[in-house]
């Protein structure tokens, strides 16, 4: 199967590309880091034909293009800006897709998922006002980039309430490790500096990334012949 030959690929060229990381030749970023993501929407491309399939790699093209520009970040504030922007937007469609996927039979938990509308409050809460003091001039485009990441989350938490497993638990895993990457990003930039912070972003991030576009395949399975 072509798609699972991708995935394999994409882990191994990911451990190479920590790796690099982790030892301090960030200098090979702008080589290595634009491969990633095109791996992993040529796993999700390669796949059986299902009905949000292109939503799912638009939204993987837009995060490409986010890991692109942020890769000139240090040339000037617009970089980060323009990534931001880009990232926003793969999240709003990262939202789009999970509202598509199918629900099932399975009724949602109002409980927990007021328990989980209450947490992810919070953190963003939390984390904004960890923030606020340091944004300067970002502070408009960092509280709506936090907001929309964190409905994001609240949408993958609400399918993991009502979708089958597994593809619920990779998705929701997903979507909570990315508010950790992005959480970093944003300590690491605003707050204080990370030992390792680009090693950090990345495990998550591609992780994440992972993790989210599995579970939709997951959610969408191959019909039985």
């Amino acid at each position: 199967m072509r798609n699972a030959t991708f995935f394999k690929v994409y882990i191994i060229f990911s451990i190479f590309y920590l790796l690099v990381l982790f030892l301090g030749y960030e200098n090979l970023d702008c080589f290595l880091k634009p491969a990633l993501i095109p791996l992993l929407s040529l796993g999700a491309y390669f796949y059986r034909k299902f009905p949000s399939q292109n939503l799912l790699l638009f939204t993987l093209l837009f995060s490409w293009i986010g890991d692109v520009i942020l890769l000139f970040a240090d040339l000037g504030e617009i970089y980060f800006i323009l990534g931001l922007v880009s990232f926003l937007i793969s999240h709003i469609l990262y939202c789009v897709l999970f509202n598509k996927q199918t629900k099932g039979e399975i009724k949602r938990n109002v409980t927990l998922f007021g328990i989980g509308s209450i947490a992810i409050a919070l953190y963003l809460v939390g984390m904004l006002t960890l923030l606020l003091p340091s944004l300067g001039d970002l502070k408009i485009p960092v509280i709506v980039y936090a907001t929309v990441i964190s409905i994001m989350l609240l949408f993958a938490f609400n399918g993991y309430l009502v979708w089958k497993k597994p593809g619920n638990l990779y998705v929701v895993a997903g979507a909570i490790i990315f508010v950790i990457s992005d959480s970093i990003l944003a300590i690491n930039k605003f707050y204080f500096s990370i030992e390792k912070s680009s090693f950090f972003i990345m495990l998550t991030y591609l992780m994440a990334q992972y993790l989210i576009v599995v579970g939709i395949l997951k959610l969408n399975p191959k019909q039985k012949e």
